[in-house]
């Protein structure tokens, strides 16, 4: 009987263990794979000439002038990293943030310069929003202290159109203002560039990770914050029927921002939608990673691969991260991703 009885035990004992013992075996099982392709590159454009500037509370991150970005494009390809991000500083800002819709614009010069040297061989997002374009800092048009929701709306329609006829393939509004996923879809049906794609950051929560970024775009507010209009960080189902709404106004795409901080919603949002999902590992949590690896406290390497595999494992289907060309990188060394 006590035989018997230990063979029953020993069928009954799950042995996970079995699959974890060598690095083929665990490549072979893994669950959420990361690859390349599905990591998007944001870039900081600036004007000038021959100008590569680091951002200091973001190492390794650069404000670029428009005639680098070929470099940079053939450095990201070469790593495989298909796609980036553009954010501008402009020369000029004004109350209204006029410069975001220019057609010499910052942005709508880098797109035609990106286009230019590497063709469709990159796909090319393009930030909306007025943040970085006004002399107040805020995403939108001011009316005494805050900002007037119907007219930024129409601005940003604008902007998005200036964006998509400089070449960008997707345009990506962040004002979150109510009802500018519409007004962008609209406005790019009426201007004949219906199959301009838009990434809605349909939860875009009021964060404290986003401070390496202000300094990066010098776009922080000179008075005041973003709560009114950003999300606040403890609303879980408020973002769900942001996300729907969005969707239901044309969004193609949704974004969730920040990302490790809302994986919940990355994953709420993959359950609820049929739409790709994205996840933004904002500034400060690169920003974060970057000074504790410097101070020995965690692994660059790991503790950015770890991040990104759980997003992934939440449901996003691409990614967007200071890291791209790094992880890319790190990717290939494993065999073509992780």
């Amino acid at each position: 009987m006590s035989v018997l009885a230990d063979h029953t035990t020993a069928l009954r004992l799950h042995r996970g263990r079995r699959l974890r013992r060598t690095p083929a075996l665990r490549a072979l099982v893994r669950e959420t794979r990361l690859d390349p392709a599905m990591l998007v590159a944001p870039l900081f454009v600036r004007p000038g000439h021959g100008v590569r500037e680091e951002i200091g509370s973001m190492p390794g991150q650069h404000r670029l002038s428009v005639d680098e970005l070929g470099l940079e494009a053939e450095r990201l390809l070469a790593t495989g990293v298909q796609s980036v991000l553009l954010f501008g500083l402009p020369e000029t800002k004004d109350a209204d943030g006029s410069g975001a819709w220019a057609d010499d614009g910052i942005v709508q010069s880098a797109i035609t310069e990106l286009r230019r040297q590497a063709g469709e061989e990159i796909a090319i997002l393009a930030d909306v929003c007025l943040c970085e374009y006004t002399s107040h800092g805020h995403c939108g048009v001011l009316r005494g202290s805050s900002v007037d929701n119907d007219e930024t709306v129409r601005l940003l329609a604008r902007t998005a159109v200036s964006l998509a006829e400089a070449g960008a393939d997707i345009v990506a509004p962040s004002a979150m203002m109510d009802g500018q996923v519409a007004a962008i879809r609209a406005g790019l049906d009426a201007a004949g560039l219906p199959e301009i794609a838009i990434l809605a950051y349909a939860a875009k929560h009021a964060s404290a990770f986003y401070g390496p970024f202000r300094e990066a775009a010098d776009s922080a507010p000179a008075f005041g914050d973003r709560r009114s209009y950003q999300m606040d960080a403890a609303n879980g189902r408020e973002a769900l029927r942001e996300m729907a709404a969005d969707v239901a106004e044309g969004a193609d795409m949704l974004l969730v921002k920040p990302a490790l901080p809302a994986l919940d919603l990355i994953a709420a949002a993959r359950a609820q939608t049929d739409v790709p999902v994205a996840a933004y590992q904002v500034s400060g949590e690169y920003s974060a990673i970057c000074a504790a690896a410097e101070r020995g406290w965690l692994d660059r390497r790991a503790a950015a691969l770890e991040t990104l595999a759980a997003m992934a494992r939440a449901g996003a289907g691409f990614i967007v991260t200071y890291f791209a060309a790094e992880a890319a990188g790190w990717l290939r060394e494993e065999g073509g991703g992780r």
